[in-house]
This record gives structure tokens, sequence and C-alpha cells, in this order.
């Protein structure tokens, strides 16, 4: 079994998350909110920091003049965004909220247009095409909603066996319960592009027949691809070119 994050894995979401994620913070922010059209560099920066889906509005707000001030979030991330969140006074919930009726109000009045700001990876496009015609099953597993996935991922003519999104849980949970449910017990591999999230995985025991692989196309951090702990492999675009069985593995495996 694959398992792949979606969003900088399977595509470039970069302009589809600024578009979205400006729009939903001009609804929250004060009239007269600037925010600009084209992604911002800060955006671009910050975004491989980002581990949900609401933490985009708020960086747009950050952006535009609102919260803590960009060093801060370059400086400490995680206590930045607490910050910010408190100092705006923006429940999680409802960022979620402004975030989601924002794409859904873009797929229903032109879908077209919405799909085109996601851009997949034409090896990872490729590669996913080539185990569904070799029916090989495949998975998603993401911090998007699950809704969203199958639209994106149906634009592209993919199918995954399941998408798991946002509503099952953190990701180390829903590979636990998926691989309790798997009678082989594995081996299965779990492409991501946050270090942070494959790192979570690893310290799960229960976890240790998944591959853990890191991309390094995706929305890496300086220095995310070196000294991997042990149980995480890097995964170049042209591994994908093999057949899956000759990809990198990377579980730990368990002394006697």
């Amino acid at each position: 079994m694959l398992i792949s994050d979606f969003d900088g894995v399977i595509v470039d979401g970069m302009e589809e998350y600024w578009w979205s994620a400006r729009r939903a913070a001009a609804q929250l922010l004060p009239a007269g909110a600037q925010l600009p059209e084209a992604v911002p560099e800060a955006f671009r920066q910050l975004r491989p920091q980002v581990h949900h889906g609401w933490e985009m509005p708020l960086l747009a707000a950050v952006i535009a003049g609102y919260g803590q001030p960009l060093a801060a979030f370059h400086a400490d991330y995680a206590s930045a965004l607490a910050a910010s969140l408190q100092q705006l006074a923006w429940p999680q919930a409802q960022l979620t909220e402004a975030l989601d009726a924002v794409r859904q109000q873009a797929i229903a009045s032109d879908r077209q247009a919405w799909l085109a700001l996601h851009r997949p990876y034409p090896w990872m496009l490729q590669a996913l095409q080539r185990l569904e015609s070799e029916g090989l099953p495949w998975a998603v597993l993401t911090t998007k909603s699950a809704g969203f996935t199958a639209e994106l991922l149906s634009s592209h003519q993919l199918h995954p066996q399941a998408i798991y999104g946002r509503e099952d849980g953190p990701k180390p949970e829903v590979l636990q319960r998926l691989l309790a449910q798997d009678a082989r017990g594995g081996p299965w591999r779990f492409l991501e592009d946050r270090r942070l999230t494959l790192e979570a995985v690893r310290a799960v025991p229960a976890l240790d027949a998944v591959h853990c692989l890191l991309v390094t196309w995706g929305y890496l951090r300086p220095g995310d691809a070196q000294d991997l702990p042990a149980g995480i492999q890097l995964l170049e675009p042209e591994r994908l070119e093999q057949p899956l069985a000759q990809w990198p593995e990377a579980a730990i495996v368990q002394a006697n």
C-alpha cells in the first residue's frame, strides 16, 4: 500500500492557498485591509511551517499588518501563531469555516478556474497513474478536507482507494487505525513533505512497519533533508519511475 500526502506531494497548491487564504482573511479583517493579488514572498517562506489549513488566512492577515510581526514567525512560528490567534480573537473553527466557504463558492461559481490553481507534479501524476493501471492500491492522507481533495484528484483522473482528510484526525492516529485493520501488517510506504509529521509517525512504535519517505519536491524547510533520523529516507522524483517495490524502504527493524 502506498499512502501519500496531497498538497506538496501530489500537487503544488501554493497559488490556490494564497488565493483562498487572501479572500478568507479579507472577510474577517477590517474593510480596507491591503492584501496583494500575487503570492507574496513572505507567504512562500512561511508555507513550509504550516500544518493546518486554518493557519493560511491567519498568515494572510499577518502579511496585511495584523497580529504578530513577520519576524516573530520566522523566529518561533508556533508561538507567533498562537499569539496572533489570541490577539485577533479568531477561533480556529471560524478560520476553517471561512476558508471552506471561499473554496465552496469558487467551485460553485467557476470550478475550472479554481481547479487550475492547483498544479500536479508531473512525476507524481505519472507514478500514480501507473499504479492505477497496474491495479496497485494507493490512498491519500491529508490535512485538507476529503471532499476538496477528491474534487481535485478527480479533475486529474486519479482515483485512490481511499481519501483520509482532516475530518479523520491526526495522521499518526489514522495510520495506526489503518495498519491495525491490515491483516498483512504492512509494509506500507508513506510519502510526506513535512518532516515533523514523519517524525511524529516514527515516534509511534505500532507504526514501525510504515516506510516514511520525505519527498524532495515539496514545501521543505531549510535543513529538513539533512541528518534524517532512523526510519526516514528521502525520495527523489526520478525514483518514482521505478516499480513501487524498488522505491526506498525506511521502516525501523526491531531487534530480536
